[in-house]
C-alpha cells in the first residue's frame, strides 16, 4: 500500500511539473526584464511615431488574459490551439502591444510544433535575444524592441537559408493581410510582396527601397561600384533588380575635398559620376550586375561621354573592391570582345576603388522623385523600358 502511495505521489508531481512547463511562468517572471528604451536604432518603428508603452493597468484592459499572460508574464499558449499557427495568408505579423512589424508570411513555414514559426524577422533590430535558463534549460528568448513583449524563443533547427526557427506565440502577434497593410499604416512594407511600385505611363518602376541595414548585417551583403555616365539613370536601372538592397549616386576616382557636384562637373577632379550598389549575393550575383551594366545601364564603347553628356566625369568604369571582382570583370569584358557584341572597342576602365563619396541629397532617387523631368524622359526612361524587355526575370516586382 505504501509503495502504491509513493507511485501515485510521483505521478501527481510529474503531471504538475509538465503542466507548469507548458503553461506556467518561467523564472524570469519573478524578476521582470527591464524595459528597453525607445531611441534611434535599426528597429522598424510602430506606425504611431509617438507610441509609448501603456501602463500595466491599461495593458490588462486592452489585452485578453492570454495575451497579457504571454507578452507580460512570459507565458506559453497551447500548441495547435492558437490563432495563427496554421495561417497561410499573405501579410505581416506585428507586435500585439506596439504594432511594430516583426515577421513576414514570406518567412513563415510549417515546423510541426503547433506554433507560428519563422526563419527570420523582417528586421533584426526588432528582435531582442535574452538567455533564458528557466525550467532547467538554456534557451534563447526573443522579445520585441519597442514593446518589450515576450514573443517566444529562437532555435537553431530551422530550414535554409537561415537555419533558424523563431517559435512565436500567436498571442504576441497581430496579423495584417496584404490588402489591409496600406490602410493600417504599413504601406512602406508592401515591397516585401512585390507591391511597392509606381507607374510612369505604361512603365512600372520600383518604389522606395527599404533600409537594408535593418534587415541585413554587413557580412550578409556585397557591394559593387560602376560608372556609366549620368548617375540618375544608372541608379534607377539597378534599383529595379531583385536582390539589390540599396543604390546611391556619388563620385569615385578622386579625392574627398573635390567630391561635390559643382567641382566634379568641371571634369578636372578625376572623379566619375558613379553608383554604389549594395546587394544580397544569395539573390543576385556580381556577374548578373555586369550583364545589366554592360547591356542596359550604359554604352561601354563611348569614351568619356554618354549620350548628351561629355567629359571625363562621364567615363565608363568598373571600380572593383577585391581581386575576385577584378577577375570577374576582366573575364566578362574579354568574353564581350570575343563575341563581337559591340562593333566598336569597349573602353570601360577597370580600376580599384579608393573611396566612394555619396552625392548631394537632391541627386538620390532622382528618377523616382522626378519622373517627368525632361532629361529623365528623354534619356533614362528608355533604359528602364529596355531593362524590362531584356531582363524581366530580374525585376523586383511583377510586370
Amino acid at each position: 500500500m505504501k509503495k502504491n502511495t509513493y507511485i501515485i505521489v510521483a505521478i501527481v508531481i510529474g503531471l504538475v511539473f509538465v503542466s507548469f512547463l507548458l503553461f506556467g511562468k518561467g523564472t524570469k517572471e519573478m524578476q521582470p526584464v527591464a524595459s528597453i528604451p525607445i531611441e534611434e536604432s535599426s528597429a522598424l518603428p510602430p506606425p504611431d511615431s509617438q507610441w509609448m508603452k501603456p501602463s500595466d493597468e491599461t495593458l490588462k484592459t486592452n489585452l485578453t488574459d492570454l495575451q497579457y499572460k504571454v507578452t507580460q508574464m512570459e507565458g506559453t499558449e497551447p500548441a495547435f490551439r492558437n490563432e495563427l499557427w496554421d495561417n497561410h495568408a499573405e501579410g505581416i505579423y506585428v507586435d500585439i502591444v506596439s504594432g511594430e512589424p516583426l515577421f513576414s508570411s514570406n518567412d513563415k513555414y510549417e515546423s510541426g510544433t503547433g506554433w507560428p514559426s519563422f526563419t527570420r524577422p523582417i528586421a533584426e533590430g526588432n528582435i531582442i535575444e535574452i538567455t533564458d535558463s528557466s525550467y532547467g534549460m538554456i534557451r534563447t528568448e526573443v522579445r520585441s524592441y519597442f514593446a518589450d513583449s515576450h514573443l517566444g524563443h529562437v532555435f537553431a533547427d530551422g530550414p535554409k537559408p537561415t537555419g533558424l526557427r523563431y517559435c512565436i506565440n500567436s498571442a504576441s502577434l497581430r496579423f495584417i493581410p496584404v490588402d489591409e497593410m496600406e490602410a493600417q499604416g504599413y504601406g512602406k512594407y508592401l515591397y516585401l510582396f512585390g507591391k511597392n511600385t509606381m507607374k510612369i505611363g505604361d512603365l512600372t518602376i520600383r518604389g522606395e527601397l527599404p533600409l537594408w541595414n535593418t534587415m541585413y548585417s554587413k557580412d550578409q551583403t556585397e557591394t559593387a561600384v560602376f560608372a556609366g555616365g549620368c548617375f540618375w539613370g544608372v541608379e534607377a536601372v539597378f534599383e529595379q533588380l531583385q536582390g539589390v538592397l540599396s543604390v546611391d549616386s556619388g563620385y569615385a576616382g578622386g579625392e574627398a575635398d573635390t567630391a561635390d557636384y559643382h567641382t566634379v562637373s568641371s571634369g578636372k577632379t578625376g572623379h566619375a559620376e558613379s553608383v554604389r550598389i549594395i546587394y544580397d549575393p544569395k539573390q543576385i550575383d556580381y556577374t548578373t550586375l555586369l550583364d545589366v551594366f554592360f547591356t542596359v545601364a550604359h554604352d561601354p564603347t563611348e569614351l568619356n561621354f554618354q549620350g548628351p553628356d561629355h567629359g571625363t566625369q562621364y567615363l565608363s568604369a568598373v571600380f572593383y573592391l577585391n581581386d575576385e571582382q577584378k577577375i570577374q570583370v576582366e573575364t566578362y569584358i574579354q568574353n564581350l570582345e570575343t563575341s563581337h557584341m559591340y562593333k566598336k572597342p569597349i573602353v570601360t576602365e577597370i580600376t580599384p576603388l579608393k573611396a566612394f563619396y555619396a552625392a548631394e541629397d537632391y541627386h538620390q532617387d532622382f528618377l523616382r522623385l522626378n519622373p517627368t523631368y525632361p532629361y529623365i524622359t528623354r534619356w533614362d526612361i528608355p533604359k528602364l523600358e529596355e531593362l524590362q524587355q531584356k531582363f524581366p526575370q530580374l525585376l523586383a516586382y511583377s510586370r
